[in-house]
């Protein structure tokens, strides 16, 4: 299983102030703080924000993301209206998608450094 993720941002502080906002629809917070990371989670810190000053502008296709779980559709929604409102661009509008063993309801956003981020929930499945 894997026990959390990093991801890379140019400003720690815009990076913060986004995904606040972006994700608090899926009960994530802020748990941790440092001068160059901070971490969010439920718990402890899932989903890292790494400061990289000399970032890169993201590939158009990067050929990764990473996908959050959801508590609801109306959680997903959520987090890519806040995404949306907050400098984040559309990579998947919600709604119902097939995957390969089951369907599920999920969200792309691409965030303002061009991280992939997706947000899903099974509905009818034990909640996230």
């Amino acid at each position: 299983m894997i026990d959390h993720v990093s991801i890379p941002v140019r400003n720690l502080a815009a990076g913060a102030t986004f995904y606040d906002l972006v994700l608090a629809p899926l009960g994530y917070a802020k748990l941790v703080e440092r001068p160059a990371t901070i971490g969010f989670g439920k718990r402890y810190p899932e989903f890292w924000l790494n400061l990289r000053t000399d970032l890169l502008p993201a590939a158009a296709d990067p050929g990764t993301h990473i996908c959050l779980r959801a508590p609801s559709e109306e959680a997903v929604r959520a987090f890519h209206a806040q995404a949306l409102a907050h400098g984040g661009a559309n990579d998947g509008e919600p709604g119902p998608r097939q995957a390969a063993m089951t369907t599920y309801y999920g969200a792309f956003i691409r965030d303002p450094d061009g991280n992939k981020i997706e947000a899903v929930c099974f509905p009818g499945a034990a909640k996230a």
